[in-house]
């Protein structure tokens, strides 16, 4: 049954390519005009659950879609409708390619198929006009497995609305910690390793809480753990929810946990940040990036494209101590940086930047 849902999955998605193709070369008969950014966004969706959906919805509130009348085209890595026979029609009709580059396939993370899953993003990847890299190790991931790229580029890391995602002023008790996230079985270590360090946690401070926020497919699974372990009356679960209840989220907790392997560039980092959150997370991938020693606590993992790498449970324990101790200061520090480095201002006034050079008007 599983492999019959993949199989009518793949069918589907293949024949939303040719419709896809289809809307490209229909398209290219109207003419282009260049008086400002008429993005179409290659068959993306936008919504409300899921970084990649999120972020299209941002960037369409700013540049709505053309879906007829495009001047460019603009589309990501991780989830592109775009076809070969699409990409070349592009070129050859000369509409700017935009590629948000967030991430590549890699043994650790997608096992023995990541070369097949590799081809098209690499393709693509060559062939895109501008790259937006979500971050240095996202740069480097792909010149390791999609090889050098020729082609212009730049490193944009994810932003937040500051204005939205804000520090809560209720009066809080007890300290909680907070993991979010889509949580597959394969994923279960970001949890499971948090689980066990809560045990050391509450011989410091018996009131601590962790609390578990989003889609978590072995949900009944860590509901046993932490029955088996003592810890459940510290452990709070709850349901998947939209972007507009992200902020009201985060601010019910105090610390937000990553433990997530090689994560690119996580908007929930950024987001938890914004509303004042210190990040206790995975020293790997892109995070370091976005958390500096003032605003989190970063936990040594060794590199590895192989094998997923999670920090010991001692060390796991000591770094949410350690944020519990220093809570105010860790706290403003991670606002504070936010605002600096990753608001949603900068993230639009770069996209328009790009845009407006590529349509010849800069």
């Amino acid at each position: 049954m599983y492999f019959q849902k993949i199989s009518i999955k793949n069918i589907i998605k293949s024949i939303y390519k040719r419709f896809n193709l289809l809307n490209i070369i229909v398209a290219s008969f109207v003419p282009k005009k260049n008086f400002y950014p008429m993005v179409f966004y290659g068959g993306l969706r936008s919504g409300n659950i899921g970084g990649p959906l999120v972020k299209i919805k941002k960037l369409k509130k700013y540049f709505p879609e053309y879906k007829f009348r495009f001047n460019l085209v603009y589309t990501t890595s991780s989830n592109s409708f775009l076809t070969k026979s699409s990409i070349k029609y592009l070129k050859k009709k000369n509409y700017p390619i935009i590629l948000n580059q967030n991430g590549v396939f890699y043994p650790a993370w997608f096992g023995e198929n990541y070369k097949q899953k590799n081809q098209l993003n690499q393709y693509l990847y060559h062939k895109a006009d501008y790259v937006f890299w979500q971050s240095r190790f996202s740069k480097n991931a792909s010149e390791k497995y999609l090889g050098e790229r020729l082609g212009s580029g730049e490193i944009l890391y994810n932003a937040i609305d500051t204005e939205i995602f804000k520090p809560s002023r209720r009066t809080k008790t007890n300290f909680s910690f907070l993991i979010t996230g889509n949580i597959s079985k394969n994923n279960n270590y970001r949890i499971i390793s948090v689980l066990e360090a809560l045990m050391e946690v509450l011989k410091y401070d018996s009131k601590v809480c962790l609390i578990i926020a989003g889609n978590i497919i072995d949900k009944t699974f860590f509901v046993s753990e932490s029955q088996r372990l003592g810890i459940i009356e510290n452990v709070n679960f709850l349901d998947k929810f939209k972007q507009e209840n992200a902020p009201e989220i985060y601010q019910m907790a105090d610390a937000y946990i990553t433990m997530s392997y090689q994560d690119n560039c996580p908007s929930a980092v950024l987001e938890a940040m914004s509303c004042g959150l210190p990040i206790l997370y995975s020293a790997s991938g892109g995070v370091p990036e976005l958390v500096d020693e003032f605003s989190g606590i970063g936990l040594k993992v060794a590199s590895s494209w192989q094998n997923i790498q999670i920090p010991d449970r001692k060390a796991i324990s000591e770094g949410m101590i350690k944020i519990i101790e220093n809570r105010k200061n860790m706290s403003i520090s991670s606002r504070m940086r936010a605002v600096e480095k990753f608001d949603i201002k900068y993230w639009h006034k770069r996209h328009k930047y790009i845009f407006d050079y590529f349509l010849g008007k800069q």
